[in-house]
């Protein structure tokens, strides 16, 4: 319809970062959503109103002159789905924060009554600075999401916090305010979880491997909305080719052992652990230190396989009384059952079933799950976004750390 204000707003502020919005205007657009794109006049500095307008396909504004009839400081918060801020710099969280209104995109701001989301970029110093961490508090405060900038080259010869978060992972994040329709509860402050997330690879030779085909997207879910919703997260990822989260402990693996040994040094202290990765079962029982080569008759040479540690099992028989274990089943046959057997074997709490196969589970951004408990209790999550069915795992977590919380001891 035309003239019907944009279903997002993306706020651009005067930061060096200001470029990277283009991508993430990007990913907006070819995902079906309108875009009005509402920079300041120090944004425009970085990137200009052309490059805006060709790729929003909507005008652009940065000043409450232009078009003065359609009350565009009114118009555009009112009626928007969501607003978008990125990068949002030191000086345009203090803005927002004390509720000043002296271009566009902080009236937008002032008269949104719908999610806001702050994709912060700026020098380390200012992001620790205690007026940027009262005003994001502040922000927070009022049910606004605030990303933590990530960690990297800023401009210049600088790296520290401070570099704006992954395109890609603003959108992630921007997409599940909009099908929550707000905010997450920031119900797991406090609480300090382990996220493990792709898949090992046992070397063979300096060449192969054996492996799987997990991407780790859906471990990544568990880390992004763990720490939406509050939480201290450390993840163990192996060899997952995704873009790094913010706001999030990252360590790097390969192998099994070294997933083992990782998951169980991070994990002695956490509240929770999500095994999510999906750890090779068996390696072979000798590395060959030169590429193993075909014959010249054909002969196939034979691989003895040995079977690797079961990581959750070896957790599970040792975690603390209070700690919450939720471990993972991929099966391509009576998965339930199969589930049901894994839960007890590896002494969880919670373990996510479900099938894999072409187009199931490994890859994809959907996912489906049975969620079994130790309790006899069983939920089937319908195939959605792995941020909601992560989301919706956590929200069965939830109520076992409470209880936790109230064990004798604890």
């Amino acid at each position: 319809m035309a003239g019907e204000p944009p279903a997002v707003i993306l706020g651009v502020a005067g930061g060096i970062a200001a470029y990277k919005a283009c991508e993430l205007l990007r990913l907006f657009t070819e995902s079906g959503h309108r875009v009005r794109v509402v920079p300041t006049a120090s944004a425009l500095r970085f990137v200009g109103a052309p490059t805006w307008a060709a790729l929003s396909g909507q005008p652009v504004a940065d000043e409450v002159w232009a078009d003065v009839h359609l009350v565009p400081h009114v118009a555009l918060g009112r009626h928007a789905a969501l607003v978008v801020v990125a990068p949002a710099t030191a000086d345009l969280l203090a803005r927002a924060a004390h509720g000043l209104a002296d271009d566009l995109l902080t009236n937008t701001l002032l008269t949104a009554r719908c999610p806001v989301v702050y994709a912060p970029a700026m020098h380390t110093e200012m992001w620790e600075h205690p007026a940027t961490v009262a005003n994001v508090a502040t922000l927070r405060g009022r049910g606004a999401v605030v990303l933590e900038p990530a960690v990297g080259r800023l401009t210049g010869e600088d790296t520290g916090k401070g570099r704006l978060p992954d395109p890609t992972e603003i959108f992630e994040v921007a997409r599940a305010v909009l099908r929550r329709g707000g905010a997450p509860p920031r119900d797991l402050a406090g609480r300090r979880v382990v996220i493990t997330a792709g898949g090992t690879r046992e070397p063979l030779d300096p060449v192969r491997f054996l492996g799987n085909r997990s991407s780790g997207k859906q471990g990544y879910a568990f880390a992004r909305t763990a720490a939406a919703r509050g939480a201290r997260v450390t993840l163990i990822a192996a060899n997952v080719h995704l873009p790094d989260l913010s706001g999030v402990e990252l360590v790097r693996v390969g192998t099994t052992e070294e997933l083992r040994k990782a998951t169980l040094a991070a994990a002695h202290d956490a509240d929770a652990v999500v095994m999510a990765a999906a750890p090779a079962d068996f390696r072979p029982a000798q590395y060959r230190s030169s590429k193993i080569k075909k014959t010249d008759d054909g002969t196939v040479p034979t691989v003895e396989l040995v079977a690797n540690p079961d990581i959750a099992a070896e957790f599970g028989a040792a975690k603390r009384a209070g700690q919450v274990l939720v471990a993972f089943a991929a099966e391509t046959e009576d998965a339930i059952a199969a589930g049901h057997a894994k839960l007890v074997r590896k002494r969880a709490d919670l373990i996510v079933v479900n099938e894999v196969g072409p187009e199931l589970a490994f890859g994809t951004d959907e996912n489906a799950a049975t969620v079994l408990g130790a309790d006899g209790s069983r939920v089937e999550l319908a195939r959605q976004p792995k941020d909601d069915l992560a989301d919706a795992v956590w929200d069965l977590v939830r109520p076992l750390l409470a209880q936790a919380s109230h064990q004798p001891g604890s």
